[in-house]
């Protein structure tokens, strides 16, 4: 398949702003394209992967791909699909946070490619030497406030007479215009990419490439994931989900992916990994056959946080979610175990109670709140339901001590399949 139509089998095409002449051009050989990335956060989040993954999917074709990071037009800030005016970030803030996401575009996009590297530019360093005249007369000039107005991101906030819209927000098309003109000439860039939201910054940019330059460029946009239950994609009640461990560990971007909708695990396979047709045709027909299985989640949650944090990553990532399930504990480290400490019950107990021959284990039980009483807890250990450190314990003298701990701190206690508790000695 051709790039175009590997997008159209992946439902990753949603416009374009002259499909026949695009696709035409792209027979003829590689195109250089851009995609742009604002630093509004110090991560990037999970909903940035569909424009990122875009370009690499063209990349991994032949083409040439741009990965702008806004160090300009984050200052200003996108009107496009907010109600409300940003709150203006300090260049110390901006600064910080571009360092972070540039590494994060660096581990999704291949810039060691031999024929067709990855590049990754900043838009600060060609819009910051241009005086506000020379902007006004050179850009500005080329556009109607009239055609500004009609936009979509625009006009939604003006017809909000509360909210309304900054002339800062308002001019931000202009700085992305300038960005297309500016790759275009410098670069041979013929192709931006983006979410819908971003239809009229592109076609705003588009314009000014055949005012200033007289040059024919495109547009194609990527449509704005959402869930199947109509939930805004990338967001759990927790919050966001970010591409940086120190905002979203790898065990919760894993836990992510598992716990998609069976409803959208096939499309997601299709938007977020680049696993082949026949490929997820067959994980699709597993799915339908045995959903109960999950083949789909655990291929999509792999190739998914593979992506993002790398193979190793992933590995303990689901070795932490195996524990839930009665995995061997052995040779885990206290990162991984430290990730499931808080999606289970935890309470707390005297370190000073397992000196010694320790405390019983029935009482453990009592006190985590896994047996009502110890007579129960008798019972349940005779009965081989209950585990320690996700072995099973079946004597009811069981005494644990110190040497039982994880990690000096912890004990992992767990009733029948799915009951656990840490206890965690202080």
């Amino acid at each position: 398949m051709s790039i175009l139509e590997e997008l159209q089998w992946r439902n990753l095409s949603a416009d374009c702003t002259d499909p026949l002449a695009l696709a035409k051009r792209i027979a003829e050989g590689p195109i250089t394209l851009y995609a742009g990335f604002d630093p509004t956060a110090d991560s990037l989040h999970v909903g940035n992967l569909i424009p990122l993954l875009g370009l690499r999917r063209f990349q991994l074709q032949g083409h040439h791909p741009i990965a702008l990071a806004g160090g300009a037009t984050g200052s200003i800030g996108d009107p496009s699909g907010k109600t409300q005016e940003r709150q203006l970030l300090t260049r110390q803030v901006l600064q910080a946070n571009l360092a972070k996401v540039k590494e994060q575009l660096r581990r999704l996009l291949d810039f060691d490619a031999p024929k067709n590297p990855a590049r990754l530019l900043d838009n600060i360093t060609w819009t910051e030497p241009v005086s506000y005249l020379d902007f006004l007369r050179d850009i500005g000039k080329h556009f109607s406030v009239n055609q500004m107005v009609a936009k979509e991101s625009v006009r939604a906030r003006m017809e909000d007479r509360e909210a309304g819209i900054s002339y800062a927000e308002f001019s931000y098309m202009l700085l992305q215009a300038f960005d297309f003109v500016v790759l275009c000439r410098d670069s041979g860039c013929e192709l931006q990419i983006g979410g819908t939201d971003q239809w009229g910054n592109i076609t705003a940019g588009i314009d000014l490439c055949r005012k200033k330059l007289g040059k024919t460029v495109y547009g194609l946009t990527l449509p704005l994931i959402t869930n199947a239950d109509g939930t805004k994609f990338g967001k759990t009640e927790a919050g966001a989900i970010w591409l940086d461990t120190a905002r979203t560990s790898v065990y919760k971007l894993y836990q992510f992916w598992i716990r998609t909708d069976d409803r959208d695990v096939i499309p997601y396979l299709k938007f977020f990994t680049f696993l082949a047709q026949d490929e997820i045709a067959g994980l699709e027909k597993q799915h339908a056959e045995n959903p109960g299985a999950r083949a789909a989640h655990k291929a999509l949650a792999k190739a998914a946080t593979d992506l993002v944090h790398g193979p190793s990553a992933t590995e303990e990532a689901l070795r932490a979610s195996e524990i839930l399930f009665g995995g061997d504990l052995a040779g885990i480290s206290e990162s991984t175990f430290n990730e499931i400490v808080g999606e289970v019950p935890t309470k707390e107990i005297q370190k000073t109670e397992l000196d010694g021959t320790g405390k019983p284990l029935v009482e453990l039980l009592v006190h985590s709140g896994l047996c009502p009483s110890k007579g129960q807890a008798r019972k349940d250990i005779e009965g081989g339901g209950v585990y320690l450190n996700n072995n099973r314990e079946a004597s009811f003298q069981r005494a644990v001590a110190s040497n039982d701990l994880l990690f000096g701190k912890h004990l992992l206690l767990r009733k029948g399949k799915r009951n656990y508790v840490v206890l965690t000695a202080r």
